[in-house]
């Protein structure tokens, strides 16, 4: 893996394995964060009583919080689940003091969603269950490669996210709609 070169001076079959190991380490990743273990983890360290998607809910407000507000419909498009399906997670996040309702300061018909001290106490816990989890996989590691993999790992998803946003910019309308139906089956077996 490490020479990049076949036995005839050429890079590409070498490059061409080198991707396609990638993709199998993508999959694998895509498997492990589809089973959730870190926010299975924080939940279960921090001792809330939540589910998963709540979570997600709370750090998708925090996320977008900090350079828009944030309505019902933001939270639904980018968890990509039915707009009552938001809804009813939000109202149960501010049942249990975790997020808030407060008029927009833009538009006063309009409602926004914003997290409590409550529910950024929460992310802080959850987010130092993330860090304690990523220092015990990279603790044999030397420092320059953590500071590396940190640099090649943030480049890389920068580029799958410009790659999203072509995509999605190429075939606009029915991404969005393969992604509603896809986030509301998604809630749906998961009620």
């Amino acid at each position: 893996m490490n020479d990049m070169t076949d036995q005839t001076g050429s890079q590409e079959p070498a490059i061409d394995e080198t991707i396609t190991f990638i993709g199998r380490s993508m999959g694998r990743m895509r498997l492990m964060i589809g089973r959730r273990f870190i926010g299975k983890l924080a939940i279960s360290r921090v001792g809330a009583s939540m589910e998963l998607s709540h979570l997600d809910v709370i750090a998708m407000v925090r996320r977008l919080g900090d350079g828009q507000e944030v309505t019902i419909g933001a939270i639904a498009e980018q968890l990509r689940v039915d707009p009552s399906r938001s809804s009813r997670i939000v109202a149960d996040l501010v049942r249990q003091g975790l997020l808030r309702r407060e008029v927009s300061q833009e538009d006063a018909r309009r409602t926004i969603v914003v997290i409590t001290p409550l529910g950024q106490a929460l992310l802080e816990k959850v987010d130092e269950v993330k860090r304690e989890t990523i220092r015990e996989i990279v603790a044999d590691w030397p420092q320059e490669d953590i500071e590396r993999f940190a640099e090649l790992y943030d480049r890389f998803i920068n580029g799958f996210d410009r790659r999203l946003q072509q995509f999605e910019a190429e075939n606009g309308d029915q991404v969005a709609a393969d992604g509603m139906a896809y986030g509301t089956a998604r809630a749906a077996s998961r009620e």
